[in-house]
C-alpha cells in the first residue's frame, strides 16, 4: 500500500512540474502518434459495437436493457472514486450527493443494476483525479490519445494513473473481487460506447477529419465540464440523449 501512495505522489509531482496552463486552441505536439492510436482505438471500437443500423430505417435503436444494467453497475462501482475526488477538491455537497446515490443504488438498486437514486433526483456527478489536479491549479498540458482509453491530456493521463492507485475499492475488496469490479467498470464503459455508437458515427466518424473532430469535441466538453471558460461554442454529441 505504501508503494502505491508513493507512486501516486510521484505521478502528481511529475505532472505538476511539467504541465502548463491551458492555452486557447489545441496543443497537440504528438499528433502523428495520436492519430495512430486513434485509428487503432477506432478499429477496436467498431469490433466491439458490432452491427450497424439499417440506413433505410430512421428509427433510433432502442437501448438494450443488458447494456443499461451493465452501464449502471459500472457507474455505481466508480462512485467511491468520485466521492474521494470530491473530498480532495473540497466539494462536500458533491461528495454528499454521490454518497447518497451510492447507498441508494447499492441497496435499493440491487448493487447498481437499477438507478432509483436518479429517479429520486440524486443524479450525482462523475469526478476524477484529473479534475482534482485542475482544481489544484495544474494545467492540462498537451492533448494525447491513450490506447483503449481514447482522448485525454497529459494532466488527465496522470490523473488516470493516480485514480487507479488510490481507488477506495482497492483497499476494501480482496484482490480477486477488485479485479472483477475493475472488469465490470470497463465493461460498463464499453456498453456506453456501444449505446451511443450511431450518434458518434454521425458526429465524429462521418466527418472530413474524424481525428480532428474527436479532438475538438473532447477538449471542448472536458474544459466545459471543468468550468474552464472557452470562446468556442460547445458541441455535445450526446445532447439528443
Amino acid at each position: 500500500m505504501k508503494h502505491r501512495w508513493l507512486a501516486a505522489f510521484f505521478a502528481v509531482a511529475l505532472i505538476a512540474g511539467c504541465a502548463r496552463a491551458p492555452e486557447p486552441g489545441v496543443n497537440d505536439p504528438y499528433e502523428s502518434t495520436n492519430r495512430a492510436w486513434f485509428d487503432s482505438n477506432l478499429r477496436l471500437s467498431s469490433a466491439i459495437t458490432g452491427a450497424e443500423q439499417d440506413p433505410a430505417d430512421p428509427t433510433p435503436p432502442r437501448a438494450s436493457p443488458f447494456r443499461r444494467a451493465l452501464s449502471n453497475v459500472g457507474g455505481n462501482l466508480g462512485l467511491p472514486s468520485s466521492i474521494l475526488n470530491d473530498l480532495l477538491q473540497v466539494r462536500p455537497a458533491r461528495a454528499a450527493e454521490n454518497t447518497v446515490r451510492l447507498v441508494i443504488n447499492t441497496t435499493v438498486g440491487l448493487g447498481g443494476l437499477f438507478d432509483p437514486a436518479g429517479a429520486m433526483g440524486f443524479h450525482g456527478r462523475r469526478s476524477d483525479f484529473g479534475e482534482t489536479l485542475h482544481r489544484w491549479g495544474v494545467g492540462e498540458g498537451a492533448y494525447v490519445v491513450l490506447p483503449l482509453f481514447g482522448p485525454s491530456t497529459e494532466r488527465d493521463s496522470a490523473g488516470l494513473v493516480v485514480d487507479m492507485l488510490i481507488d477506495p475499492l482497492r483497499f476494501v475488496l480482496p484482490a480477486p473481487e477488485y479485479g472483477y469490479s475493475s472488469a465490470v467498470r470497463l465493461a460498463g464503459r464499453m456498453a456506453d460506447a456501444a449505446e451511443y455508437s450511431d450518434l458518434l458515427d454521425a458526429n465524429v466518424i462521418n466527418t472530413a477529419d474524424p481525428y480532428a473532430q474527436a479532438r475538438l469535441l473532447y477538449l471542448q466538453n472536458r474544459r466545459y465540464h471543468l468550468g474552464v471558460e472557452v470562446e468556442e461554442e460547445i458541441i455535445d454529441p450526446y445532447a439528443d440523449f
